[in-house]
C-alpha cells in the first residue's frame, strides 16, 4: 500500500451516522449507494471531512466538543484566508463548512449547489437551521445573493473585503480577465453590456437584507485597489442606512499587501464575538 503523506487522508470513507462512533478510515473500492463518500484530514487540528457534490468540493470540520444545537460557519470562498475567527469559533464548539462554487462568482447554478450543500450538512451533520455566512473578496456574491435568495436561512453575515458589484470587480480589473469570462460564462451574458446592466448584484439585493434584519459586518481596507471600499463595502453601507439597516465595520487604514487588498487578520475577537450573538442556537424552551 502506499504510504500516505502525515494527516492527509485520501482515502475514501462510507459515512457513519450521527451519534456513531468515530470514522476508522479503510480502503474500499466503491461506496455503496446513498452513501457520502468522505476523506479526512486534520485543519488546524481539528477534523476535516471532505467529500464532492456535483464536481464542487465541500467539507465540514468539527469541534472537539459542539456548541448546543451544532452553530455553524458556512465559508463561501478562500477558507484558509484569515481563518483566525473560524479556529476562535471551532475552539468554542462551532462547525465550519465549505463548498467551493467561488469560480461561479454566485450566479444562480452556483445558488443551487449552495442549496443542495445546505440541505445535506444540515441531515449528515444535523447543523443549525441558520449559519452565519462569511465571505472573503469575490466570495461576497455568492454570500449576499444567496442571503437574498434564503433569508430564513442566514443568521448573519461577515465578509472580508467582499466584493458587492460585478461591475466594480471584475470588470474594472486588467488582471482579472478570467474571472470576467466566468462571470459571462456562468450568468449567460453574451457581452460585457449585458453584465453592466445587471440588476442582481449584491448592491442591488440590499432591501432583501434589510427587510430580513440580517446583521452584517464587513472588515475592508481604505487603500483597497482590488475592491475599492467606495464602490463595494461604503457604497452598500450608504444604500443600507438609507432604508434604515447599517454594516457594523472593521477597518484597516492601510492593507499591506496586493494593493491593499490582503493584509494581516484584525479583530478576529470581535469578529468572533459578532457571529456567537447572532449564530448561537438559543435554547427550546421547555
Amino acid at each position: 500500500m502506499k504510504r500516505l503523506a502525515p494527516f492527509c487522508a485520501v482515502l475514501s470513507l462510507v459515512f457513519t451516522p450521527l451519534g456513531a462512533g468515530p470514522v476508522q478510515a479503510q480502503e474500499t473500492a466503491a461506496a455503496p449507494a446513498g452513501t457520502l463518500r468522505i476523506s479526512e484530514s486534520l485543519w488546524h487540528g481539528f477534523n476535516k471531512q471532505t467529500f464532492p457534490l456535483d464536481a464542487h468540493a465541500g467539507y465540514v470540520v468539527t469541534p472537539k466538543s459542539p456548541a448546543p444545537g451544532k452553530p455553524w460557519v458556512w465559508r463561501t470562498s478562500f477558507p484558509d484566508y484569515h481563518a483566525e475567527t473560524d479556529i476562535l469559533l471551532l475552539e468554542r464548539g462551532y462547525h465550519v463548512a465549505h463548498l467551493d462554487v467561488v469560480s461561479m462568482l454566485g450566479a444562480d447554478s452556483a445558488l443551487d449547489r449552495m442549496d443542495a450543500f445546505y440541505s445535506l450538512v444540515r441531515q449528515r451533520w444535523g447543523l443549525a437551521e441558520k449559519p452565519a455566512l462569511e465571505a472573503v473578496s469575490r466570495g461576497g456574491l455568492p454570500a449576499y445573493r444567496y442571503a437574498a435568495r434564503r433569508p430564513e436561512r442566514v443568521a448573519c453575515i461577515y465578509a472580508d473585503v467582499p466584493v458587492m458589484d460585478l461591475k466594480s470587480w471584475p470588470l474594472q480589473r486588467e488582471d482579472s480577465r478570467k474571472p470576467l469570462q466566468d462571470a459571462l460564462k456562468f450568468y449567460g451574458w453574451n457581452s460585457e453590456d449585458e453584465l453592466r446592466a445587471y440588476k442582481g448584484n449584491p448592491l442591488d439585493l440590499l432591501a432583501q437584507i434589510a427587510r430580513a434584519k440580517i446583521p452584517l459586518r464587513h472588515l475592508i481596507s481604505l487603500n483597497d485597489k482590488v475592491v475599492p471600499p467606495e464602490q463595494n463595502t461604503l457604497e452598500a453601507q450608504r444604500r443600507l442606512q438609507a432604508i434604515g439597516w447599517d454594516i457594523e465595520l472593521a477597518i484597516v487604514a492601510e492593507g499591506n499587501k496586493l494593493e491593499g487588498h490582503h493584509f494581516p487578520m484584525a479583530e478576529a475577537e470581535k469578529t468572533a464575538a459578532f457571529i456567537e450573538k447572532h449564530a448561537a442556537v438559543k435554547a427550546a424552551t421547555p
